[in-house]
């Protein structure tokens, strides 16, 4: 199942890198806009000063041939005209209109529009500079100028005209000059010349194509550009999805309470977390590259063409003095459904089997109770029966008679098994304990005063170390129970000239009674089997005593730790906790 939060990272909306670029195309696109209409309206300026000017150029030249053919007036035809519809031969113009001050066409050519409707000429005579209009749309369009006309500079053009048709041509020279030098005034003159904006219009075409193209080039190169980005965004996204489900993977196969080794298709180490590494006592930089199976032999490790395995119990590190683990295995494939390896779990079954050992011991203990407390006031009757004979037989004889000391014998004897039956009657039947606050120096002190003679006959020192602890909450009887029964084991245990010190030791939750000697110490089936009952090394022992202690520490909600070696003495804990429930601080 994936985690909510990765579900998240693949939803997550495109970084602030992505809206820059976004933003930075948008604002291109705008820049080439405002540019492409900055150009177009350059170019439509350019274009009307280009068309003035050359309006100009062609109103000068047009007064320049004006004033070259008003000779040849003399001929009969109208020279303004010839001049007109000459001009009007320009590619570039469209028509030419000369008109009077009252409106009157003196000369006109060119395809003049039949809705025309230019400036009045008083308007533009009035003007200090040539009006320009522009009409029409596309390449119908036209760019017109008005400006005052004046073919003879200062004097009317037209002062001869009659003249000349009067007179013909044979007074062609002095007439001619005279006309020439005292022309007649018509008054002042308007020209309206129409030139064509196609070629214009044709590079604006080429211009907005232009525009249009690099937009579009733009565009796809912005969305070229967010694809892409998008893309690595995506790519950004799957590998921090994908690292996160790995950090996810790798901290819930490390947090398993079980060893998890994965092999590949030989059997070697691939990866391991930290509960495998600590049941295998190595480190997963020692295994990597492996094989695991020559590296612990002891494991009944399957190939990748075996069954796979299922709690299958095994040790690991040798058996004995290895870890109990139960190995479950299970193949590994691929996407294509081959095997590319194996997984073994290992699940340490020390505490496990700890547990069934301690469950084994309290059934034999409840069973060994039961037997105890059914024939316990059987045995005890007769024996006191036994005892009171053996008294009588004592009293009869002579004190240096030898049948008194086969009766004090018999009556040791029966007071033994009268002390080994009351042992089982305890252990049966076991008092509830009374709990209240235990000092552990008043119980130490009385615990010298009870075993201190019994040690100085055997020469061993008997100690008490400093108690910093607070009292104890505890049944102060059953307590120092188990504290005498530690004691005289520790005697039993050790040599003239030994030491056995009672002392505490506490942390935050626990307080512990320490008893160590410096005897014999236990080997590894002494350890195992101290607290069975009658289990003793000692020909007078009962085997009771420990047992009793682990009964005691047991209704205590405590434990018992030892720690011993052959000839490095013996440490036995009583562990009990700070408070009880049912009483002392917890009441």
């Amino acid at each position: 199942m994936i985690p909510a939060s990765l579900s998240r990272a693949r939803r997550r909306s495109p970084s602030r890198t992505a809206l820059a670029i976004l933003c930075g195309a948008v604002l291109l696109a705008v820049l080439l806009a405002a540019a492409t209409a900055a150009n177009i309206s350059r170019e439509e300026d350019l274009m009307k000063r280009f068309l003035l000017h050359e309006g100009l150029t062609l109103i000068r030249a047009f007064e320049a041939g004006a004033r070259t053919t008003m000779m040849h007036r003399m001929s009969g035809d109208d020279p303004m005209e010839t001049l007109v519809r000459e001009t009007v031969k320009e590619p570039s113009v469209v028509y030419i209109r000369v008109v009077g001050a009252d409106g009157r066409e003196l000369a006109a050519g060119g395809e003049i529009p039949a809705a025309y409707s230019g400036p009045p000429p008083a308007r533009v005579l009035e003007a200090d500079a040539p009006l320009t209009t522009l009409t029409g749309k596309g390449a119908d369009a036209v760019f017109e100028i008005a400006a005052p006309f004046e073919p003879v500079r200062g004097q009317s053009p037209w002062a001869g005209r009659g003249m000349g048709r009067n007179h013909g041509m044979g007074m062609g020279g002095r007439w001619g000059m005279m006309w020439m030098r005292e022309p007649v005034d018509q008054g002042p003159m308007v020209i309206y010349l129409g030139l064509t904006t196609a070629e214009f219009e044709s590079a604006r075409q080429a211009d907005l194509g232009h525009a249009v193209l690099m937009g579009a080039i733009l565009f796809l190169a912005g969305i070229a550009g967010l694809y892409l980005l998008f893309v690595h965004q995506g790519k950004r996204v799957a590998e921090r999805t994908l690292a996160d489900m790995e950090s996810y993977t790798r901290s819930v196969i490390e947090s398993m309470p079980s060893g998890l080794v994965t092999l590949d298709d030989r059997g070697c180490v691939v990866s391991c977390n930290a509960e495998a590494e600590r049941i295998l006592g190595r480190e997963f930089s020692a295994l990597a590259g492996r094989k695991l199976a020559a590296e612990f032999p002891s494991l009944p490790l399957p190939t990748v063409d075996d069954p796979p395995l299922h709690d299958q119990a095994a040790t690991c590190g040798g058996e004995g003095s290895g870890v109990p683990v139960r190995l479950s295995s299970s193949t590994l494939r691929a996407a294509d459904g081959g095997i590319t390896g194996l997984v073994l779990m290992m699940r340490d079954v020390s505490d496990l089997l700890e547990m069934e050992e301690k469950l084994e011991r309290a059934r034999r203990l409840a069973s060994l109770g039961r037997m105890a407390a059914g024939i316990a006031h059987e045995i005890r009757n007769p024996l006191g029966t036994l005892r009171g004979f053996a008294q009588f037989f004592r009293n009869s004889f002579a004190p240096d008679d030898p049948g008194r000391g086969y009766a004090e014998l018999m009556v040791e004897e029966i007071d033994r098994l009268n002390r080994l039956i009351s042992g089982l009657l305890q252990f049966a039947r076991p008092r509830e304990p009374r709990l209240e606050e235990v000092s552990l120096k008043d119980l130490f002190a009385k615990a010298v005063t009870m075993m201190g003679d019994d040690c100085a006959r055997h020469g061993i020192d008997l100690r008490i170390d400093s108690v910093g602890v607070p009292p104890l909450c505890a049944d102060p009887d059953l307590v120092f129970q188990a504290l005498i029964n530690l004691v005289k084991n520790s005697v039993e245990a050790c040599q003239a000239g030994a030491v056995i010190t009672l002392g505490t030791r506490r942390d935050e939750e626990r307080i512990a009674l320490v008893v160590t000697d410096t005897g014999k110490g236990l080997d590894e089936e002494e350890r195992r089997r101290m607290f069975d009952p009658f289990y003793t090394t000692r020909k007078t022992g009962t085997g009771l005593g420990l047992a009793i202690v682990h009964q005691i520490m047991e209704q205590h909600h405590g434990t018992v730790t030892v720690r011993s070696a052959p000839g490095a003495g013996t440490r036995i804990s009583l562990v009990f906790p700070l408070s009880q429930k049912g009483g002392c601080h917890d009441a």
